[in-house]
């Protein structure tokens, strides 16, 4: 990552339309805010790991692969940090930066969840790399979400879900899809929007294109 000043024209907030000619060298304050988004999200992983824990086997018990839909609270890192900074590389480091301080602080996973943080940070960053990182949308959020439950997906498949069965696997992919869509997607992408209104994010790519619009 290379720090240098960014003068990016970039997409509103809240606009599906592409930005013209961004510039995707990371600054000094892409990398402190995305930084502190990361430890943010990964102190909110940590205080969900309890909670969350139980509710995965709750699901889990009433049907087999159902409790993917508890797993949107572990997936909303990369989607933030990607809609937030808007280069590559952010949906990874930020979804990174929070599986490592949830691993650090003690959870009942250890090391495996800096895994499935480069899982599920990669599965939000490929769809914003379809859209050549110029769009940030509602749309755009949602499949962010979901790539990223999808990215879990693939990780658990090869880590052991593959002897599950079908029906499991697709009940669990399709519930992660859910869960990270509408948590991960939907809820990041407001989230954001609101970060924007309060003028926290000028420094970066989500709040210039704020001042652009107005």
């Amino acid at each position: 990552m290379t720090h240098t000043q960014d003068n990016t024209a970039s997409t509103p907030a809240d606009s599906a339309a592409p930005s013209s000619a961004p510039t995707f060298t990371w600054t000094v304050a892409d990398i402190l805010i995305c930084t502190v988004l990361g430890l943010v999200c990964g102190l909110v992983f940590w205080l969900y790991n309890g909670p969350g824990g139980a509710w995965w086997e709750a699901f889990n018990a009433i049907t087999p692969g159902l409790a993917g839909l508890t797993v949107g609270p572990w997936l909303f890192a990369g989607p933030l940090g990607g809609l937030v900074i808007r280069k590559p590389g952010a949906a990874i480091y930020c979804e990174v930066i929070a599986a490592c301080l949830s691993a650090a602080l003690g959870n009942q996973w250890g090391l495996p969840t800096v895994y499935s943080g480069i899982a599920q940070g990669l599965g939000a960053e490929i769809i914003l790399a379809v859209f050549l990182y110029k769009r940030f949308g509602l749309p755009v959020a949602v499949l962010s979400g979901a790539g990223a439950g999808v990215g879990a997906w693939v990780l658990e498949f090869f880590r052991g879900n593959a002897a599950k069965g079908i029906e499991f696997n697709t009940v669990y992919l399709v519930s992660l899809i859910i869960s990270g869509a509408v948590i991960a997607g939907v809820a990041v992408y407001f989230m954001v929007k609101a970060l924007v209104q309060t003028g926290a994010l000028d420094k970066v790519r989500a709040g210039r294109a704020n001042r652009q619009r107005v």
